[in-house]
């Protein structure tokens, strides 16, 4: 397939149709309706608004497209589901994220679903699949970030139940989650750690607001857990599986972002081309100046790159492979290049790229979050050199 920004992938067709039913919807329905309701990727999210967009979603056959088809979802390849996180991104549609099910529903669970009891999967995993619930994973701490192990957050049994102490920041979608992914130290237990189903309304739980990112997206939330009773049936998986759960998660997550990155990139791409066509400096359109098109060029050979890298190994893992080297690699790489992507359409723009509230400002700030964002470049540098030292 040759190289086009705006690829078609005809030599897939079910991919290719549901590329140009994506393209469509956003276009005619998705950024209208963000129009109507005056929804920017800064505003807050309202989880009424949020459910228009997961029903319709889910009608148009994308909303847990990832899912087999036993879960009504069309059992997508991560080749095919990176291809439609990237279109989503490139649109520059601020509920993209919801498309899918990015932002609280079935990718947020991701992998989860295997490890889940019939119990579980009826009453929590199975509505957010349906568009009926919305769940968030909660990791992190202040003081537990890359280096997850110093978790504070604890889980004693207590009869039928396990009671959970502790705080978690950075939990995406928290705002409008009924339930948390959780990950807990065992208390008492050493180096134990376990995942529980937390309904985010039990006595004990509460979400405060969360740090705003410097993308300006108000999707986080800290959770406060003080002596919170959680069922014992609301274990998921076995004891101490806990960061096989999280880590794992978060391993394939680190692909899955890539895809989003370099659809932000395209979209900086698009606005820098149409910025220079349509700026005229010294009575010639900016785009004839050789050293804007050789910052495109790079631009461009930026984008190619990384998609292929990422095309690469998620078509690895839909033969089953370990892509643990390459997820590294490919966030790595995306991440440095999609911003560099980033800072040059801002060059290209000037001033006006430096405006606050300028699409091309904010897409600068969205992607220089993810060379820290699920493991800093450096973590990803020492993860690849101890696999192949």
């Amino acid at each position: 397939m040759t190289f086009s920004l705006e690829p078609d992938y005809e030599d897939h067709p079910r991919l290719q149709g549901m590329l140009v039913d994506l393209r469509r919807y956003l276009t005619e329905e998705l950024i209208p309706f963000e129009r109507e309701h005056g929804i920017t990727k800064e505003s807050p999210l309202d989880r009424a608004l949020l459910e228009q967009v997961w029903k319709r979603s889910r009608e148009l056959g994308f909303y847990g497209a990832n899912l087999p088809e036993e879960l009504d979802g069309k059992g997508l390849s991560l080749f095919e589901l990176c291809v439609l996180k990237e279109e989503l991104t490139a649109h520059g549609a601020a509920l993209g994220h919801s498309v899918l099910g990015d932002m609280g529903g079935p990718l947020r669970a991701g992998a989860i679903l295997r490890y889940a009891t019939p119990h579980q999967l009826e009453k929590y995993l199975l509505p957010v699949v349906r568009g009926e619930r919305a769940c968030c994973f909660s990791l992190t701490e202040d003081d537990a970030g890359s280096d997850v192990r110093r978790m504070t957050t604890t889980a004693v049994r207590d009869g039928d139940s396990y009671v959970l102490t502790g705080k978690k920041v950075f939990s995406s979608a928290a705002p409008i989650a009924d339930f948390s992914i959780l990950v807990a130290r065992m208390e008492g237990e050493g180096e134990v750690y376990s995942a529980f189903l937390v309904d985010l309304d039990s006595p004990g739980c509460r979400v405060e607001d969360g740090a705003v990112p410097m993308s300006g997206q108000k999707i986080e939330g800290d959770i406060v857990l003080e002596n919170c009773r959680v069922p014992a049936e609301n274990l998921l998986g076995e004891i101490g599986q806990g960061l096989r759960i999280g880590i794992g998660r978060i391993t394939m997550n680190r692909l899955l972002h890539c895809p989003t990155l370099i659809g932000g990139a395209r979209r900086a791409w698009d606005l820098s081309v149409d910025y220079s066509r349509n700026r005229i400096v010294a009575g010639q359109p900016l785009l004839a100046l050789q050293a804007i098109q050789h910052k495109l060029a790079d631009m461009a050979t930026d984008i190619y790159a990384a998609r292929s890298m990422v095309l690469a190994t998620a078509a690895k893992a839909d033969k089953g492979a370990d892509i643990s080297v390459e997820a590294n690699m490919c966030k790595l790489f995306t991440a440095e290049n999609c911003f560099r992507v980033a800072d040059q359409a801002v060059q290209i723009h000037g001033k006006a790229g430096l405006t606050q509230g300028h699409e091309v400002e904010g897409i600068f700030r969205s992607l220089r979050m993810f060379r820290i964002v699920t493991g800093t470049s450096e973590i990803h540098r020492n993860a690849i050199a101890k696999a192949l030292a």
